[in-house]
């Protein structure tokens, strides 16, 4: 078969034959890949910079995909921490991991929207206790999971989303997804009162953000909860003490290891649900799996979702 193989850190993966993948856990099963999106987690697993990273090498990226079983089911299945991932002909994946999707299906809208969707849904359904008709602030809204969070929060029934981003051209489309306010990071005073900071951008952006809301809190003493998802911006933000000690600010992470991986189970029929039934706003770009290594440099910061097709 054929697969994106990863042989250095600093490369991009090239398209090479690969041994055939053989399952040998009870649980396990060959399956044929008919779609897996290129996440910015991938790039991060494919250059060894995420924090699962192993440094195992030759690698083959990917952690999620829809594929067909050996019963003919469609299913959309994420992966556990492997050399063989999805990017491939064929993987070997667990079937606890996945989930049969029923009725027509477009495998390339599903692989494209469920890990973005995922980040935002997990983290307000298993991460923190959310409640209906809440503020929310979507930091970052602009990038693709940002969107996604924008679609999610409305439909666990925020009271309020607040779209911020850098690009004022891109947040003008927000509203029409669900967004009752967008804002420029140079205009988060206006949202001072929300409830909950979903955090896709960290770094020195991040820090900045969290003392301009802090400080435009009417109520410092309303609890505010802070979920950090995404690192766009860089992976440390100097957080001035005060901005803990000022207000009753909680910071957390969403993530692998934050949320246990049963959750991450538990959730995937509801989403899989949602997504194949067109409950969200999805941008997806089909390539051929053969193209890899010229998309792969191509398309980073592309506002859709590439998803490789072999």
């Amino acid at each position: 078969m054929h697969a994106a193989v990863v042989t250095s850190f600093d490369q991009p993966p090239r398209y090479l034959d690969h041994p055939d993948p053989v399952a040998h856990g009870r649980d396990e099963m060959v399956v044929d890949v008919l779609a897996a999106a290129l996440h910015p987690r991938v790039r991060s697993q494919a250059d060894g910079s995420h924090y699962t990273s192993t440094d195992q090498l030759p690698l083959v990226p990917g952690i999620d995909a829809v594929v067909r079983d050996p019963q003919g089911r469609i299913r959309y299945t994420v992966l556990d921490d492997t050399t063989l991932g999805s990017l491939a002909d064929r993987t070997v994946i667990e079937t606890d991991r996945s989930v049969v999707l029923t009725g027509r299906v477009d495998p390339v809208q599903v692989a494209a929207a469920m890990n973005p969707v995922m980040s935002s849904w997990v983290a307000l359904r298993r991460r923190i206790d959310f409640h209906r008709r809440q503020r929310v602030l979507i930091l970052g809204a602009t990038g693709n999971a940002g969107r996604m969070a924008v679609q999610v929060a409305k439909r666990f029934g925020a009271g309020q989303v607040i779209a911020a981003g850098r690009d004022r051209d891109r947040l003008a489309p927000l509203p029409a997804l669900g967004a009752d306010l967008t804002c420029t990071f140079d205009e988060l005073a206006r949202s001072g009162d929300v409830d909950v900071v979903i955090d896709y951008v960290w770094g020195e952006p991040a820090a900045r953000a969290m003392v301009d809301v802090l400080t435009a809190r009417a109520d410092r003493a309303a609890p505010l909860t802070w979920i950090q998802v995404g690192s766009v911006s860089g992976p440390t933000a100097a957080i001035p003490s005060a901005a803990l000690r000022s207000a009753r600010l909680q910071i957390v992470g969403s993530g692998i290891g934050a949320v246990p991986g049963r959750d991450f189970v538990k959730e995937l029929p509801r989403m899989a649900a949602a997504v194949a039934d067109g409950a969200f706003d999805v941008r997806a770009r089909a390539v051929p799996l053969a193209q890899v290594e010229r998309t792969w440099t191509a398309t980073a910061g592309a506002p859709d979702r590439i998803v490789f097709v072999p």
